[in-house]
C-alpha cells in the first residue's frame, strides 16, 4: 500500500520538530442568531442594466445559511434573486416587504 502524502504548500524543508504545516483552511464562521444580526438594506440600480434590486448586506454566518435566507425571501416574495459574497440580491424594489419578512424572522434591519 502506498503511504499518504501530506500536503506541504510553500515549504521546502524545516528542521523544527514541532513545526506544523498550514493547510490554508479557513475557519468557518459561526452563524449568529437572527436577534444578534443587523442587516443593512438598500435599493440599487447601478450595474444592473437600469433594473432595480433590493440588496441586503451585513449577514454574519456561513454561506449555506445566507443562501437559505435568500431562498426564503425569494419564495415568500415570488421573485428572483441571488446570494453571494455576503449579500442577498432580490429583484425589484421590495424594501417594505423584505423589511417586514426579516423583522418577523427576528432580524434587525437598517435602511
Amino acid at each position: 500500500m502506498a503511504a499518504k502524502k501530506k500536503k506541504r504548500i510553500n515549504v521546502v524543508y524545516s528542521t523544527n520538530p514541532d513545526y506544523t504545516y498550514d493547510d490554508n483552511e479557513e475557519a468557518t464562521e459561526e452563524t449568529l442568531p437572527p436577534a444578534q444580526q443587523v442587516l443593512k438594506m438598500a435599493m440599487e440600480k447601478k450595474g444592473r442594466g437600469g433594473k432595480t434590486a433590493t440588496v441586503i448586506r451585513g449577514f454574519v454566518g456561513q454561506e449555506d445559511d445566507l443562501k437559505a435566507l435568500a431562498k426564503h425571501l425569494k419564495t415568500r416574495l415570488g421573485v428572483g434573486g441571488s446570494a453571494s459574497d455576503g449579500e442577498v440580491v432580490i429583484q425589484g424594489d421590495l424594501r417594505p416587504k423584505v423589511r417586514e419578512i426579516l423583522e418577523k424572522e427576528g432580524y434587525r434591519v437598517k435602511g
